[in-house]
């Protein structure tokens, strides 16, 4: 399959083009990030392109936008909680440093990290982990897509 979408994640994910999509909630997309080296890594992205921050929303839907990122958080933490023993928690982090679009990122966390890294921010992670095929998002995480996508099912919406 072609990159293309990852040159304008939001708009390819309105048009149904965007194959990282996990489910559509109430004021995003959520999705599966194209790294997994630590697997389960999501990214709530917002459904309106051209958002640049969560002050450019109006007051309700940065609220929804906020409950979608509890809730993605909510659904990985299951999911990967099920899937490896070893699973810790979750950390939420809305940044906007590099992508110019509003997104929420969704980074589970293993007691099976090095010591070194564990305590201290995923971007902290070598370089090498952000290129490397072997943490490329592939086939093999299927059975991880499905069990977020499910959780994300399962999981009320904001009312």
């Amino acid at each position: 399959m072609a990159d293309d979408w990852r040159t304008d994640r939001i708009g390819a994910a309105l048009r149904g083009e965007n194959p990282t999509v996990l489910r559509q909630l109430d004021a995003g997309f959520a999705v599966i990030g194209d790294v997994q080296f630590l697997p389960g890594y999501s990214v709530l992205l917002v459904d309106e392109p051209g958002v640049l921050r969560l002050s450019d929303l109006p007051r309700s839907k940065r609220l929804a936008f906020l409950a979608d990122m509890d809730r993605l958080g909510e659904a990985v933490e299951r999911a990967c909680r099920r899937l490896d023993p070893a699973f810790r928690r979750v950390n939420l982090e809305i940044l906007g440093n590099t992508d110019p679009f509003l997104h929420a990122h969704v980074w589970p966390r293993y007691a099976w990290e090095a010591d070194e890294l564990a305590g201290k921010p995923v971007w902290l992670y070598p370089q090498g982990h952000w290129r490397d095929a072997r943490f490329g998002l592939g086939p093999r995480h299927d059975v991880l897509r499905e069990a977020i996508g499910g959780e994300l099912d399962r999981l009320p919406t904001a009312e």
